[in-house]
């Protein structure tokens, strides 16, 4: 069977990068309740494609997502060939995800692998709420416009203004706050970034990384710092807590839960969400605003104490709804609901 487009995607407010190129994206998202064979089975049916398994993963190719992996993601994975492995990997399988990783493609298909989603719900696919354990996500990774300190700057400080009110109206689930690939932005970083745009490029990775250094953000730049600025990224990780990055000119965007069992939730809403939070990015005068704000807020040790009670949300929010950017509070909320 062919697949539809089943919704309007919309758009980027820039949707094509320097070269004119349209911007791609990548998506991972992560469930339970399906084994990897039978949801990469039903991916290759919908597609009219052929399921091809390797020694970590299976593989349905020329997708209209491109190459799709299927895979669980656990050390236990390769040992289900003993009677031993077989009985770790199926007690594995109820709290550890499947995974499906797309290669980049154009958003405007975005409807089509939502329709996969559904028929991965038909089969019996689950969601963070399945469990209290189940921490499960979907990353985007958003090709970015450019490989400027102004573009990156624009989406990390629009995204960073607008963290604590998108979780405010998300109503993050509580299996996803306890862990730790979900931690908000510091407020050491919304200091450095409400100073303003830098010139240069180094200036912005250096200031972003001195502020923090975790991979374990909604938003985390360090696959782009790591792509463009690759020395500065290795020494601050190598400061830090170690470990590696996957390099890429991607925005790596994993904020929301997997509500793959819930009819009304969409890989599509998801996207409208980060494509408010670009035009927010773009909105110079208001992303000023913000930060002028933040500023006023952080030297004051009266506003300072509203900062700790969560007093940005109001303000933040009545700051956007003036400059017309109220959907962000509807767009989240309505993944929520």
């Amino acid at each position: 069977m062919s697949l539809r487009h089943s919704s309007v995607i919309p758009a980027l407010p820039s949707p094509q990068n320097e070269d004119g190129e349209t911007r791609l994206l990548g998506v991972e998202v992560e469930f339970g309740g399906l084994t990897e064979g039978r949801a990469a089975d039903i991916l290759a049916g919908m597609t009219d494609r052929e399921v091809t398994q390797g020694d970590e993963d299976y593989r349905v190719e020329d997708t209209p997502f491109g190459t799709c992996k299927l895979y669980m993601d656990t050390a236990y994975r390769n040992q289900d060939d003993t009677a031993l492995g077989r009985a770790a990997l199926d007690l594995a399988r109820n709290v550890v995800p499947v995974e499906l990783v797309t290669s980049p493609f154009p958003p405007d298909r975005l409807g089509e692998l939502d329709e996969v989603l559904a028929r991965y719900r038909a089969a019996g696919a689950s969601g963070t709420h399945g469990g209290i354990l189940l921490g499960f996500g979907v990353h985007l990774n958003v090709q970015i416009a450019a490989p400027t300190a102004a573009h990156l700057w624009s989406v990390t400080t629009a995204f960073a203004m607008a963290e604590p009110l998108l979780r405010d109206a998300y109503d993050l689930d509580m299996s996803r706050r306890a862990l730790p690939f979900v931690d908000p932005y510091p407020q050491r970083l919304l200091d450095v970034l409400a100073q303003g745009c830098p010139e240069r490029l180094d200036t912005l990775v250096e200031s972003y990384l001195g502020a923090t250094h975790s991979r374990n953000h909604a938003l985390d730049m360090l696959p782009i710092f790591a792509h463009l600025c690759p020395d500065l990224t290795r020494d601050a990780l190598a400061r830090g807590a170690g470990g590696t990055v996957s390099a890429r000119p991607a925005y790596h965007y994993r904020m929301p839960d997997c509500r793959i069992d819930e009819p009304s939730w969409s890989l599509a809403g998801e996207w409208a969400l980060w494509c408010a939070v670009e035009r927010l990015a773009e909105d110079r005068d208001t992303l000023e605003a913000l930060c002028t704000r933040w500023r006023a807020m952080r030297q004051d040790p009266m506003e300072r104490l509203r900062l700790q009670l969560n007093g940005w949300v109001e303000t933040s929010e009545d700051i956007l709804t003036r400059a017309g950017h109220g959907d962000l509070r509807q767009l989240a909320e309505a993944l929520r609901s």
